[in-house]
């Protein structure tokens, strides 16, 4: 090798080994954006702001698939910028929703205590319902079958309130929802064989 191209050599070195230096995963956006991300999970975004913590989950994945896109190519070819720019749209995102969670939980509380008062006050309007609906042979047999669905109705709503005090307001707002919508057939059902004989 001439004195000429010696210096021309060790700056492509160099400018390679520089570039081959800058190509390196981005392990502690990485590590930050799992963070975040396990941070919304703990808070329950998972379940009170399911979109906004998917999103979140998507982006990490995306990201993660794009480092092993780029690691599976030439070091000196590969590129992580997009890979940044998904794992910080998935710390954004992750943070935005654990950020939101309480609120949430505060507005789907309020509404699973708006039900359980509702649903009780359906399943006493059917109790009512029930004492005026029709007897005989068939109407007993059908009032039994009311009565034990009431019961089950009765059962939910204790349910509904054991998990509004340990505070799964989802599964209270779910479970009042349920025996409301349960209580209200019902009591459509009695209201129309009242009806039925009234007409008779």
């Amino acid at each position: 090798m001439s004195s000429k191209t010696f210096p021309s050599v060790v700056a492509l070195v160099f400018a390679l080994a520089l570039l081959a230096g800058c190509a390196k995963a981005p392990q502690e956006t990485v590590d930050a954006a799992k963070a975040a991300v396990e941070a919304a999970k703990a808070a329950e975004a998972d379940r009170y702001l399911a979109d906004q913590f998917n999103a979140a989950q998507d982006s990490l994945n995306a990201a993660m698939a794009e480092i092993e896109a780029q690691n599976s190519k030439f070091a000196l070819t590969r590129n992580y910028d997009r890979a940044k720019a998904q794992l910080e749209s998935a710390i954004s995102a992750a943070n935005a929703a654990k950020d939101g969670v309480a609120a949430k939980k505060e507005e789907v509380k309020a509404e699973a205590q708006n039900l359980l008062t509702s649903a009780q006050a359906a399943v006493e309007e059917t109790k009512k319902l029930m004492a005026k609906a029709p007897r005989g042979k068939e109407g007993k047999q059908a009032l039994e079958q009311m009565q034990a669905e009431l019961s089950g109705v009765e059962s939910s709503l204790a349910e509904a309130n054991n998990a509004l005090g340990a505070g799964d307001f989802l599964g209270a707002r779910d479970k009042a929802k349920a025996a409301m919508d349960k209580a209200t057939a019902l009591g459509q059902e009695l209201n129309e064989a009242i009806a039925k004989t009234k007409r008779r």
